[in-house]
Formats: structure tokens, sequence, C-alpha cells
């Protein structure tokens, strides 16, 4: 019976954390319009040197927009997304993920 509760604890948790990344895809469709120039029109980047995002993991992209405004991630692109980075909120950055990951 312990078990049973202490998977359960485990699986609430894990959905609580999954549905605190939950975006607005229109919101972040209305953000994406920076995002365009690099990343394609429909997050299909026509440039090879940068990735496409559309159908991307909505945590991914929350983890890798933090990693980029905090410093932590570098190489490839970083001081560009970086920069494009430090004016996005939580939720701006929430919702870029739930738009890109729409465009399965």
């Amino acid at each position: 019976m312990k078990i049973v509760s202490l998977m359960m604890a485990f699986v609430g948790m894990f959905m609580s954390a999954a549905y605190s990344y939950a975006g607005d895809a229109d919101a972040g469709k209305q953000k994406a319009a920076v995002c365009t120039s690099c990343h394609g029109a429909n997050g299909v980047a026509m440039i090879p040197t940068y990735p496409s995002l559309a159908g991307q993991n909505e945590l991914y992209l929350v983890s890798a927009l933090k990693a980029y405004k905090d410093g932590s991630r570098s190489g490839g692109q970083a001081v560009i997304m970086a920069a494009m980075a430090q004016g996005l909120s939580d939720a701006d950055m929430a919702n870029l993920a739930a738009y890109y990951y729409s465009l399965k």
C-alpha cells in the first residue's frame, strides 16, 4: 500500500511540473514574430545552421530558453539567443514553447 501511495505522489509531482509550463499557443504565435527570421515562419528554418522549432518538445524549449537567458547554455548561436531570451518572461517562454509544439 505504501508503494502505491508513493507512486501516486510521484505521478502527482510529475504532472504538476509538466503543467507548470503550459502556455498559450496563440500568445506564443504573437511573440514568435521576431523568431521567424532565423527559425522560419512556421517554425521550419530555411538556413541549415538554425534549428527548426516546429513540433519541438515544450519542456525542452522552455529549458533551452531559460539556459540561454541565465547564460548556462553556450556555443553555437548562444550569444544571439541570450540576447533574445533576456526580454522573455517565464510566461513568454511557456507561450512560445506551446506555439512551436503546436506546429507538428
